[in-house]
């Protein structure tokens, strides 16, 4: 079983979880692509690209994944570790629920070239099989239509909407709610070796 923190490793690209040398890279990628990003997260805060304000997104990732409540990562390209993007696996619940709810984002330069569902191609297997979630749930603006193509392709399903979820871009938004179950995921568990250190 791959230990907290290893690399999720497909052909194209991986996952980790991100690290204090990812910073250039990160704040780089999110400048760039600032306005293609805001419409769809909550406000950044106001020193979020400075080297303190990744600090403080490192310790609380830190943090959550010690309690078992997030596990955050960070997308690259295989073929240069170029950044690409991130997903965000938060509000993890477990007893009964054993469920998740994950968010992405994806650099406006590399959006729309298939890395998100590569990405959670190789992310949402380990979810099920080796976190033992029963359930993985997203939400999206009704007006997102990019995102809910992912989320479908993936074997999502449109399980309703919220009425002002979530607090994106300054104001309170409605959000369509999809959900996948182990038992809807239609690809093949992951083996060890598909689980790459790098």
């Amino acid at each position: 079983m791959p230990a907290i923190g290893d690399p999720l490793g497909g052909e194209e690209l991986y996952l980790r979880a991100p690290v204090k040398t990812d910073y250039v890279q990160w704040a780089h990628l999110r400048a760039a692509s600032a306005d293609f990003l805001r419409p769809w997260e909550p406000i950044w805060p106001s020193d979020d690209l400075t080297p303190q304000g990744f600090r403080r997104r490192l310790e609380q990732y830190r943090r959550d994944r010690r309690i078992g409540r997030a596990l955050p990562f960070l997308i690259f390209n295989r073929s240069n570790d170029q950044l690409l993007g991130g997903v965000n696996v938060s509000n993890i619940r477990r007893g009964i629920c054993q469920s998740a709810s994950i968010g992405y984002w994806m650099g406006e330069d590399h959006a729309a070239q298939g890395h998100m569902g590569r990405a959670l191609a190789l992310l949402l297997p380990y979810l099920f099989d080796f976190e033992g979630l029963h359930r993985v749930e997203a939400a999206c603006l009704p007006i997102n239509h990019a995102s809910m193509a992912v989320l479908v392709k993936q074997g999502f399903r449109l399980e309703g909407k919220a009425r002002s979820y979530l607090c994106i871009n300054g104001r309170w938004e409605d959000h369509l709610l999809f959900s996948l179950l182990r038992s809807d995921l239609k690809s093949q568990p992951i083996h060890l070796g598909d689980c790459h250190n790098r």
